[in-house]
């Protein structure tokens, strides 16, 4: 079982950076693929960015390539997302999640995370 909590959101002006913080209970954190997804009003939930146990996979929705960088610290139980370029577009609830380790699905796909954390909001302004 992991619990995830996430920290960091806000308001920001587009074109400014913000960065956003999953915490993670559990001694296992370091054996999980772990997500980052958000969600938009009245759209449907998305990946955003992933990474593997030890940070050396990464994986980025083409949508914010060159723009977040996703990070983890396995000795703290935390992943990072930096996001940079902030568009209003880029406004929604961001969730962490951590991937089930005998999951096929796509690093992407939401159906492959077992653990979600509560969400923040980030809202950025034109």
């Amino acid at each position: 079982q992991v619990q995830l909590v996430e920290f960091g959101g806000g308001l920001v002006q587009a074109g400014g950076s913000l960065n956003v913080s999953c915490a993670a209970s559990g001694r296992t954190f370091r054996s999980y693929y772990m997500g980052w997804f958000r969600q938009a009003p009245g759209k449907e939930r998305e990946f955003v960015a992933g990474i593997g146990w030890s940070g050396s996979i990464k994986n980025y929705a083409d949508s914010v390539k060159g723009r977040f960088t996703i990070s983890r610290d396995n000795a703290k139980n935390t992943v990072y997302l930096q996001m940079n370029s902030l568009k209003p577009e880029d406004t929604a609830v961001y969730y962490c999640a951590a991937r089930d380790p005998y999951t096929t699905q796509a690093m992407d796909d939401m159906a492959g995370y077992l653990y979600w954390g509560q969400g923040t909001q980030v809202t950025v302004s034109s």
